[in-house]
């Protein structure tokens, strides 16, 4: 019986400990972990290695099939205790590749003193694109053009699905820059120029990403980029340096940063160039002032790709290596994409053992990555079960990819009401983006540059969507012309005798990062001159553009019958076009940005009064070729009785806005109702409008609805002379469409 009794109160005390352990917070287990651990095991895992690290190599290329060095894994999981892998080798993986690589990193990461799990990231930017079968989206400048946040929420909810069924826990999306320069090459990475719409397109992907278990998806974490003032380089050149007032700093480029963390945004990545001459992975005012003093930010940040190393190499803030390391650490650099050297972990050693680093700075960035691994679950379940591995979803995604392109397209220009086809048109398509399956995507797809088109089989081009759409006998082709190359004028004649109108599909070749850099936003020559040839030959000229940022083309618009700006639509955008383009689907889609019409003057929408000015001589002011929030549809709507329910507001209250919106056309529509509001006088010289409030509905034939909107007087706020935000007591301006009204802060 005493045996009995002894055995039952063993069981009671390990029952209590198991329940006491389930009580734990994620933080209290970490802490509990990072006291059991060595200097050593703490630097290992504020350690970001590429997986090519790991990687067999035949010679100095790595080995295809791709697979893993199993020496290599000792010496950088077990040994150096490496805490995060990225990246894939080369291009995309199919599922069972994924296992196998997912659970070798965790059977090793076992097999280390403490088996504290990896943490793995990737760039599924637009889809699980490194996942062989993965249904790809339109990239995120298109899926700002749907103004729906909604369906950007759907969207991130199924590609964390995917992501998490390749055994990826971490996903570095979504890009919260603000795009202010269409020259940078990642501008098609972003929501666009405006903040507010960044903001909620922003928080709508966080919490896709982030609130999507339901007890069936384990958790995942979503990645901020690129924190903070990125995607205004002075020279439109990627990673290079930007002059940024703080002023402008905190009113466009923080705000988006500031609503997903708020929301609950887990890590963030650090922009890799410099802002004012300071590097930003060596800026304590920005790492630690604004980001955790200000924005109460709790997670891990994230260096970009061998950032720290890029302090000595490329900005010329440190001397060495080692030096660089003890800036961007102090700075509040927690996690390090080294991602290519094993030097990273011994001088970081050195430099806490040298006093150039503190302890207490080191057990603060390793308590934020662990406590992240226990959020996401890896402690509870390191070793991988095969079932949880799953092919990529395809039916649902699908049919949402399509709708996101339907939603996203943009008609720019219609004279003549040139579209939709009739269903007896003859139409030519030809230019370098008709027959391209890589012009839909763009880059990170399937490989960083996103050129590689055997992983998409099934996916169709423009001129097979269109041939599908309208059939063989309404559509030819012409194969030949390039980006900056096109055939001979007979041949190019020659093809269009028998067509009504040619369908131009221009724009640009994939690109990402450095090599999308340009040095002149205009269309290329080529391209334009098969607008001036086929409009002087009397036909009417259709562009489809495909391209991750406006390219200017002032001279030649004038002769563009017609003009849909598709971006980067994803695997269902050339379906989505044909059916815009023969009237299937009636096009919503809005700009996320100021179309320039010339790259010397570009001005985005929320500019000053004195950029508005027009006089005899001088050029005109604020004139861009198509301005953010344009967008035509195949039917009309008109805006009436613009209502507001109290003009005269305090601070702590709320604007209540009522407008009629009708359908005044013979087709079915959708429209985004944009409201703007204006400061009539500010101690800053005010925007002539910005963007504060957004919806779409749906209409039928002269169908009328009264849309509401609530406005909350704190967001009229704009950063003063102390760099804080306040609301001004004055008069204000709402407008939406045509209309307008006003409203008087107290």
């Amino acid at each position: 019986m005493k045996k009995y009794l002894v055995l039952v109160g063993l069981f009671s005390l390990l029952l209590m400990q198991c329940n006491t352990d389930k009580n734990k917070t994620a933080e209290q287990k970490a802490k509990e972990l990072l006291s059991q651990m060595t200097l050593e095991e703490k630097v290992g895992q504020m350690t970001q290695l590429t997986i090519e690290m790991i990687s067999a190599y035949d010679s100095l290329t790595i080995r295809e099939p791709h697979a893993l060095d199993t020496a290599k894994l000792q010496n950088v999981i077990v040994n150096l205790g490496v805490g995060s892998i990225l990246n894939v080798g080369g291009h995309t993986y199919d599922i069972n590749h994924w296992k196998e690589i997912i659970t070798n990193i965790e059977k090793y990461s076992q097999q280390s003193r403490l088996k504290i799990p990896v943490l793995y990231g990737i760039d599924a930017i637009h889809g699980a694109n490194y996942t062989v079968g993965a249904t790809l989206y339109p990239q995120q400048i298109g899926l700002a053009a749907t103004f729906n946040p909604e369906m950007a929420t759907k969207m991130a909810q199924l590609v964390a699905n995917d992501v998490r069924g390749s055994g990826i826990p971490w996903n570095f999306s979504p890009v919260l820059d603000v795009a202010r320069n269409p020259m940078w090459p990642r501008f098609w990475e972003t929501f666009g120029e405006d903040p507010f719409l960044v903001s909620q397109m922003g928080v709508a992907m966080v919490n896709g990403y982030q609130n999507n278990n339901n007890g069936t998806v384990k958790p995942f974490a979503a990645c901020l980029k690129h924190y903070v003032g990125y995607s205004n380089p002075q020279s439109g050149h990627d990673r290079t340096p930007a002059y940024i007032p703080e002023r402008q700093l905190r009113e466009i480029y923080l705000l988006p940063f500031a609503k997903a963390i708020a929301a609950g945004a887990k890590t963030i990545m650090i922009n890799s160039s410099e802002i004012n001459g300071e590097p930003v992975h060596a800026s304590k005012f920005l790492l630690k002032t604004i980001l955790r003093d200000e924005l109460k930010f709790k997670g891990i940040t994230v260096t970009d790709w061998e950032d720290i190393k890029n302090l000595t190499t490329r900005h010329k803030v440190a001397v060495s290596y080692k030096e660089a390391i003890a800036l961007s650490i102090n700075a509040g650099i927690d996690l390090a994409m080294v991602p290519l050297d094993l030097e990273f972990t011994q001088f970081l050693i050195e430099n806490v053992k040298e006093g150039k680093i503190k302890q207490e700075r080191i057990d603060e960035a390793t308590l934020r990555i662990l406590t992240l691994k226990y959020e996401l679950g890896l402690f509870d379940q390191p070793n991988t079960p095969v079932e949880n591995f799953k092919e990529p979803e395809q039916i649902e995604s699908k049919k949402l990819s399509y709708e996101l392109a339907c939603q996203s397209i943009t008609l720019l220009k219609n004279e003549g009401n040139v579209l939709p086809f009739s269903s007896n048109e003859k139409i030519l398509v030809t230019g370098p983006n008709a027959d391209y399956i890589n012009a839909l995507n763009g880059g990170w797809t399937h490989t960083w540059q996103g050129r590689d088109t055997s992983f998409n089989p099934e996916v169709i081009t423009v001129v097979n969507a269109l041939k599908n759409v309208m059939g063989n006998a309404q559509v030819s082709y012409l194969k030949g012309n390039t980006y900056t190359q096109h055939l001979p004028e007979n041949v190019l004649l020659n093809a269009a005798q028998n067509a009504n109108t040619v369908v131009l599909c221009l724009g640009e070749d994939t690109y990402t990062e450095k090599p999308g850099d340009i040095n002149d936003l205009e269309l290329d020559e080529a391209q334009q001159n098969l607008i001036k040839l086929y409009k002087k030959a009397g036909k009417k000229v259709v562009v489809v553009l495909l391209e991750g940022r406006p390219r200017t083309f002032a001279k030649t618009e004038p002769l563009c019958d017609a003009i849909l700006y598709a971006y980067l639509p994803g695997n269902e955008g050339a379906l989505a076009i044909a059916d815009i383009l023969s009237g299937k689907v009636n096009p919503s889609g809005k700009l996320p940005f100021t179309f320039p019409r010339y790259a010397g003057t570009h001005t985005t929408y929320d500019c000053k009064f004195t950029e508005t000015l027009n006089n005899d001589f001088k050029p005109l002011g604020f004139n861009p070729l198509f301005s953010f929030g344009h967008g035509l549809s195949y039917t009309n709507f008109t805006y009436s009785n613009l209502a507001i329910a109290n003009r005269n507001l305090s601070a702590n209250d709320s604007i209540s806005i009522n407008v009629n919106v009708q359908n005044v056309g013979a087709k079915n529509g959708t429209e985004t109702v944009l409201i703007y509001a204006a400061d009539e006088y500010a101690s800053i010289t005010p925007s002539v409008k910005r963007l504060r409030a957004f919806k779409r509905i749906d209409l039928n034939s002269n169908e009328k609805k009264e849309v509401s909107f609530k406005i909350a007087v704190s967001d009229l706020a704009f950063v003063g002379l102390e760099n804080k935000f306040i609301v001004e007591p004055g008069k204000f301006f709402i407008t939406v469409a045509n209309l307008q009204d006003s409203i008087f802060i107290k």
